[in-house]
């Protein structure tokens, strides 16, 4: 099995005032597994989102080292840091943050646009995107048209645009009832299922810890349980 997130002693502190800091991660060492669903979970303020947000390169840590592929992250420039993160990581979050004007094909094309794709090249992608989400009887409705769990579909097919080997989810069922969270749960599985993808998933639901082949458990800042085959 290869690891496919590895990162090394990561700490992290945020200043509360100009006396005191808050110490979120206290030397966490994790390892992602590729093909795998991977779920963090532990109480509010353990640390999994800062976590979450370290590994994918939106957040730096004070101190330790990630690699992803094989490439250690935080030795790139901002730039070509920017660059990695749009090719290898897609990220889906509590709230889907869609842009409302436009219709969830136009949002999952413009990633695609923005990355540099012909007009043609985004829009039959986003097209494929909405049959892979189950989206395509509902792709020409804007996001206030849509149900909450049809809203986060529409987020999965913008971070699958360019098809990234990663999804990193932070509380992506936490706004869903119990039938569309569920929902997503299973496309979760197929994605993995059909397609490789590697999952990373912040939640406090049970149903969804229930499908992680791979469940990391966070207290105050630390790693207390990985039941990863390297365990």
């Amino acid at each position: 099995m290869n690891n496919i997130i590895t990162g090394r002693g990561l700490t992290k502190s945020y200043k509360v005032s100009k006396q005191n800091s808050l110490e979120v991660l206290k030397g966490v060492d994790i390892s992602i597994i590729e093909g795998k669903i991977s779920v963090i979970v532990g109480p509010s303020g353990a640390g999994k989102s800062t976590l979450l947000h370290i590994i994918s390169g939106l957040d730096k840590p004070d101190a330790g080292r990630v690699e992803i592929l094989g490439s250690d992250i935080f030795a790139l420039s901002q730039k070509k840091l920017s660059n990695f993160r749009n090719k290898n990581i897609g990220f889906v979050f509590q709230f889907h943050h869609l842009l409302p004007e436009f219709t969830a094909l136009e949002n999952a094309a413009i990633p695609l646009l923005i990355a540099g794709k012909s007009k043609k090249e985004a829009f039959d992608r986003a097209h494929e995107l909405m049959k892979i989400t189950g989206l395509e009887k509902r792709k020409d409705h804007k996001p206030a048209e849509l149900s909450g769990g049809e809203q986060q579909r529409a987020a999965l097919a913008r971070a699958l645009g360019n098809d990234p080997q990663v999804i990193l989810a932070d509380e992506p069922t936490g706004n869903l009832d119990s039938a569309n969270a569920t929902s997503i749960n299973d496309l979760f599985i197929e994605l993995r299922d059909n397609f490789g993808k590697t999952f990373v998933i912040v939640t406090h639901n049970k149903e969804l810890m229930a499908i992680g082949d791979i469940l990391i458990e966070m207290a105050d800042g630390r790693v207390v349980k990985d039941n990863s085959p390297k365990n």
